[in-house]
């Protein structure tokens, strides 16, 4: 079982892993457990990749450690090969932006995974409930959140940011056991098993330049236009990848809306456009936007992108979403897991439109909790009531 708060970090700045013996010393010793709890501290303020500034680790009864990559001479080969280790599970809590960076480093996800807020979330803990959250209502320990905001790019780090940081991984590791444990007694791990499949795509943490245009709101869906946003953009963001700098700083996203419903051509046209100035217009970055303009407006009409646009939702169908609604909050209170997991208002009226389309809430687990409930009501096979004060389904 996980070591409490008290005793762990008696003198926080001995849990600093500097250098590479000390760092192949602690890989050693996760790679004999199950598992181990991991974390990340980070800063992307100023660049297009997150930069690693710490990496926290615990294995199930050791003390937690933190990993220094800004140290010279630390090489992390050996935690890369633990973290596709598949004998080994790793744990992190909200793992989407620890995932992008490992896959940023490794060129793969880490694998297998096991995320507790997820984890959570189909335990009935609630919509994306935070790590404070848990660690107060597992471990009844109320932790400071003080170093959050603090520069993780400085050093040396503080003995209240070592402590924070590492207490991210200390409480980890209960919470991690008691939601494994609860997710096999109510039977519902292959439940998780399936959430963590998205997490553990590659697909989920490349950014295509070509599809970066999806991101940016334009007023028009016109062919020609999305056209050149796509060129634009994906020009844009193959320069903030190759000078690893927020896209924001190159160019805009209202400033490339515009470029696209009124391209200019020349270098004189594009350092009139608001938020550009003349000098960049008759830089290499001009041109190079210039060049993007061009194969936009240039692009064959049969290679143009088409915005696909929901149909808007019939207003005399309101009363049957917000039944639906109903029944979502009945079902997911029934079964102890968090509404959002299972379905939000967007699939609801894609349900209600098409009851037998394929969608998220009618395969796997969600099918079972909720879609073949919401087919019957649907179907006019069951209704909803009040009864004893509560709203609750009745068979018709």
């Amino acid at each position: 079982m996980a070591l409490g708060h008290k005793g762990d970090i008696t003198n926080a700045m001995t849990g600093i892993i500097a250098n590479q013996t000390e760092l192949n010393a602690l890989c050693a010793e996760l790679a004999k457990g199950p598992y181990f709890t991991i974390d990340t501290e980070f800063l992307r303020d100023k660049t297009y990749y997150p930069q690693l500034c710490l990496i926290q680790v615990a294995s199930p009864d050791g003390e937690p450690k933190a990993i220094d990559p800004l140290m010279d001479g630390i090489d992390l080969e050996p935690l890369f090969k633990l973290m596709s280790d598949e004998k080994i599970l790793k744990v992190f809590h909200a793992a989407r932006q620890d995932l992008e960076i490992f896959f940023n480093l490794m060129g793969k996800v880490p694998h297998p995974i096991f995320d507790t807020q997820v984890a959570a979330m189909v335990c009935g803990f609630g919509e994306s409930v935070g790590y404070y959250s848990l660690v107060a209502d597992i471990c009844g320990v109320h932790l400071d959140k003080g170093a959050q905001f603090t520069d993780w790019s400085r050093r040396p780090l503080s003995k209240k940011q070592l402590i924070y940081a590492l207490d991210d991984v200390t409480y980890l590791r209960d919470i991690y056991e008691d939601l494994a444990k609860e997710l096999a007694e109510t039977g519902r791990t292959t439940w998780l098993v399936q959430e963590m499949q998205i997490l553990e795509s590659s697909s989920t943490y490349e950014n295509k330049p070509e599809d970066s245009w999806e991101r940016i709101k334009v007023r028009t869906d016109k062919p020609k236009v999305l056209a050149v946003l796509r060129e634009v953009a994906a020009w844009r963001e193959r320069e903030a990848q190759g000078r690893d700098v927020p896209r924001q700083r190159i160019v805009k996203d209202e400033v490339l809306a515009d470029i696209a419903v009124h391209p200019p051509e020349t270098p004189e046209e594009l350092g009139k456009i608001r938020g550009l100035s003349a000098d960049f217009a008759r830089g290499k970055m001009g041109k190079g936007l210039l060049e993007a303009i061009g194969k936009g407006l240039t692009t064959p009409p049969k290679d143009c992108p088409r915005l696909e646009r929901r149909p808007k939702f019939p207003s005399e169908m309101t009363p049957t979403l917000e039944m639906l609604k109903m029944l979502l909050r009945i079902q997911c209170a029934e079964h102890g897991v968090a509404p959002k997991l299972v379905a939000n208002g967007e699939d609801l009226e894609a349900f209600i439109m098409k009851p037998d389309a394929d969608l998220p809430l009618t395969k796997g687990w969600r099918d079972e909790i909720y879609g073949q409930v919401a087919r019957k009501l649907m179907a006019g096979q069951i209704g909803l009531c009040l009864k004893d004060k509560q709203i609750t389904r009745l068979d018709l």
